[in-house]
C-alpha cells in the first residue's frame, strides 16, 4: 500500500511565553496574571499543529537552536504526531521568543518577539528534500528569496509528473514586509494578510483579491481573511468566494487563529473539498479556536469532517 503522502510546513518555530490577563496592562504599572504557559508557536509550526489535529499527515521544516527550551519544543510536535526529520539544528544559537499579552476582556493578543541570531532553512537545506514524501508544501513566507529558490525546485519535482501526482504549493504573506512581495506569483494557493492588504490601501477582502490578484501566477487562488469579517477567495474563475466569521460564545484567545484558518484551508484543498468548503471550514475552525486557549480542542467536533 502507497504511504500516505505529508503536508510539509516551512518557516518558524518558536516559544511563546503566553501571560493571561483581564485587561491590558498601563505602561509603567506592576500587574499580576491570571496565568502563564509556554507554547510552541510560530505560523509554520502552529499550522502544522492543526493540521495534525484534524488529522493530516504533516512534517515542519524550520531552524531550532539546542538546550532545554528546544527539548521542550520537540517534546510537544512529538506530542501532536508531527514529523520533525527536516529540522536543522544550530547549536550556537538562541531560539526565538515571543512574549504574549493574552487578553480575555477583548480576545486580543499583543506580540513582543525576539529573534537573535537563528537563521531561517535555506535551499541547499531544501534541496536535500525527499519530495516524493509530500501532496503539499506551505511556505510561510520569511527569506523570500531563498524561499522562491525552494519552490523553483517542486516546480522541476513536478514537471516530471503527471498532474495529479504534482506537489500543490501554497504560500502565506503575512507580514507588510516589500522583499515578501515577490512570493505572490509562486504559489498554486496564496494566503494574503489583512495586514498586508490595507498597506496596499485595500479595506477589505474582496477590494484586496480583486486589486491583488493580477500578482499571482494564472490559475492560482488568492485567499484573505478578515477577522470578524470572515475571508473571501478568488480563483481563475473570476468568482469571489465568501464565508462570514463564526465568532466563538465567547473571545477568548486570537493567538494563532489565522494559523488555523490557514490550516484547515489546506486540510481541506489538499484531500479534494472545493474552495467554498475549504473557506468555510476554515472560518469555523479558526472561530472555534478563538474561544479556548491553545489548539488541543480543535479537535472535537472536526476532526472527523
Amino acid at each position: 500500500m502507497e504511504q500516505k503522502k505529508k503536508v510539509l510546513c516551512v518557516g518558524l518555530v518558536c516559544l511563546d511565553i503566553i501571560n493571561v490577563v483581564d485587561k491590558y496592562p498601563e505602561e509603567d504599572t506592576d500587574n499580576r496574571c491570571l496565568s502563564q504557559r509556554w507554547q510552541r508557536g510560530g505560523n509554520a509550526s502552529n499550522s502544522c499543529t492543526v493540521l495534525s489535529l484534524l488529522g493530516a499527515s504533516c512534517a515542519f521544516m524550520g531552524s531550532l537552536s539546542a538546550g532545554p527550551v528546544a527539548d521542550f519544543i520537540m517534546e510537544d510536535f512529538q506530542k501532536f504526531h508531527i514529523d520533525v526529520s527536516l529540522v536543522s539544528e544550530h547549536t550556537q544559537c538562541a531560539l526565538p521568543s515571543s512574549v504574549v499579552i493574552s487578553n480575555i476582556s477583548t480576545g486580543s493578543r499583543t506580540i513582543l518577539h525576539m529573534n537573535r541570531n537563528l537563521p531561517d532553512v535555506t535551499v541547499e537545506d531544501f534541496s536535500k528534500v525527499d519530495l516524493n514524501q509530500f501532496k503539499w508544501i506551505h511556505w510561510e513566507g520569511r527569506n523570500a528569496e531563498e524561499q522562491v529558490k525552494m519552490i523553483q525546485q517542486v516546480v522541476i519535482y513536478n514537471s516530471t509528473l503527471p498532474e495529479q501526482q504534482r506537489i500543490t504549493i501554497s504560500v502565506e504573506i503575512e507580514k507588510t514586509r516589500e522583499p515578501l512581495y515577490q512570493l505572490f506569483p509562486h504559489g498554486d494557493v496564496v494566503f494574503v494578510s489583512k495586514d498586508v492588504a490595507r498597506h496596499f490601501g485595500f479595506q477589505s477582502a474582496e477590494a484586496a483579491l480583486r486589486g491583488l490578484y493580477s500578482r499571482v501566477k494564472q490559475g492560482a487562488v488568492l485567499v484573505c481573511a478578515w477577522g470578524e469579517k470572515g475571508a473571501d477567495a478568488l480563483g481563475p474563475d473570476g468568482f469571489i468566494v465568501h464565508s462570514d466569521a463564526f465568532p466563538p460564545e465567547t473571545l477568548v484567545d486570537t493567538l494563532g487563529a489565522g494559523d488555523t484558518f490557514n490550516a484547515a484551508v489546506i486540510y481541506t484543498l489538499s484531500n479534494g473539498g472545493r474552495l467554498q468548503d475549504a473557506l468555510t471550514f476554515g472560518c469555523r475552525v479558526a472561530g472555534r479556536k478563538c474561544g479556548f486557549h491553545g489548539y488541543s480542542s480543535i479537535c472535537k467536533n472536526f476532526a472527523d469532517k
